[in-house]
């Protein structure tokens, strides 16, 4: 039973996964369906964390809007995410920036990695 899940999982795969870490801000396009039409939305935000492998790996975006904070987890490897731009790389030093949800303004800013 084991070996025929890997299979179907392993043909989910994407060929290229996106590479960015915790604490990037990224640009995710996701596809939207509304009745019979399809379109592409784009959310943007911070990398709060990354968690999972495989094809079951997902990765969680914060951003605020309208003064409010939201949260939106993604898969990976699905098929429903176009693609994952990086605008810019965070410099962190933990695995889940859960202390940003409490945090507003300029206190909810992750330092920029510069290389």
């Amino acid at each position: 039973m084991n070996d025929i899940i890997r299979n179907i999982e392993e043909a989910q795969l994407k060929a290229e996964a996106p590479q960015f870490s915790v604490g990037d801000t990224v640009r995710v396009y996701g596809k939207i369906k509304e009745g019979n039409r399809e379109r592409i939305q784009v959310f943007e935000g911070i990398v709060m964390k990354k968690q999972g492998g495989s094809v079951r790996a997902t990765f969680t975006v914060r951003k605020i809007s309208n003064g409010v904070g939201v949260e939106k987890t993604w898969p990976l490897h699905s098929p429903n995410v176009e693609k994952v731009e990086v605008i810019r790389r965070g410099k962190v030093r933990r695995a889940k920036l859960n202390y940003l949800r409490g945090r507003v303004g300029k206190r909810a800013k992750v330092k920029e990695l510069v290389k």
